[in-house]
């Protein structure tokens, strides 16, 4: 990863001095904290997988916890141990969620409740919690001279382009659209005490989760066609650098917007067909 960023010429500094909370461990939040850390900011993990959170926390010389983010009680104590560790919170990118597919989501007509409250318990009211945790920090903590801080939540191009001959998961849609009214909403609420809030909208990405896409002919011919920047589906690195971005002080009259990385997914017409 640090290859790719350095090829890019993006190693500035821009994040030095900077506290900087992901959740998620693999992915995107895994290619976010290294080009985060290679900015300069101090990192620190949240995930589910104690594990991975460790591993990844090592690799970037940062902080970790171990939390369940649907649990609140898991939540209070992961962001507590953030600012016994660091004493305040500058950014956040708040990236775990996952398919509700194994809850059975769905088709809303054959969608059980289930699989609906399961779905928006992973993707929604684990965003809502971190969120609540980090802005509580943020307003009790004084403000930079640029801002008192940044969150960044994470839906996708799903909730707005939606393709139902290959991903007909209302329940997952259904949470990402929403997260985007949280932040809008958030934003509007807490941007006269210096917090921005925004929403990064990424396409298809090669990550775990994708993995059944990836290994669709049918899906990866859709990318090459949907997604024509890329070729396919986007590299977790290409959501990082736009991560990085919204956490630096060069987005620092940006607030309440929604930031489609989506290699042309949403601009793009495309049909899905046999490749």
């Amino acid at each position: 990863m640090g290859g790719r960023a350095a090829d890019l010429g993006q190693m500035t500094g821009r994040l030095a001095d900077l506290i900087v909370v992901v959740t998620g461990s693999t992915g995107i939040a895994a290619a976010t904290a290294h080009r985060a850390a290679e900015e300069g900011a101090a990192i620190f993990i949240v995930s589910r997988d104690p594990g991975h959170a460790r591993s990844l926390a090592e690799a970037v010389g940062g902080g970790w916890a171990g939390a369940d983010l649907t649990v609140e009680a898991d939540v209070d104590a992961a962001f507590a141990a953030v600012l016994a560790r660091h004493g305040r919170i500058d950014g956040l990118v708040s990236v775990a969620g996952g398919s509700g597919r194994a809850f059975g989501d769905g088709p809303i007509h054959e969608l059980s409740a289930e699989g609906w409250d399961r779905t928006i318990e992973l993707n929604l009211r684990s965003q809502a919690l971190v969120a609540r945790a980090v802005t509580r920090a943020m307003l009790e903590q004084p403000a930079r001279p640029t801002a008192r801080g940044s969150i960044v939540l994470v839906s996708s191009v799903l909730a707005t382009r939606p393709v139902p001959e290959l991903f007909e998961t209302h329940a997952y849609a259904a949470a990402k659209g929403a997260i985007v009214s949280l932040a809008t909403t958030m934003a509007a609420t807490y941007a006269p005490s210096g917090i921005r809030v925004n929403v990064l909208a990424p396409g298809l990405t090669a990550t775990a989760m994708a993995q059944r896409a990836a290994d669709d002919p049918v899906t990866v011919e859709f990318a090459r066609r949907k997604q024509p920047l890329v070729g396919g589906l986007l590299s977790a690195e290409d959501v990082a650098h736009a991560a990085v971005y919204l956490l630096s002080d060069e987005s620092r009259s940006v607030t309440g917007q929604v930031l489609a990385v989506d290699g042309g997914w949403s601009v793009t017409n495309a049909a899905p067909g046999p490749p």
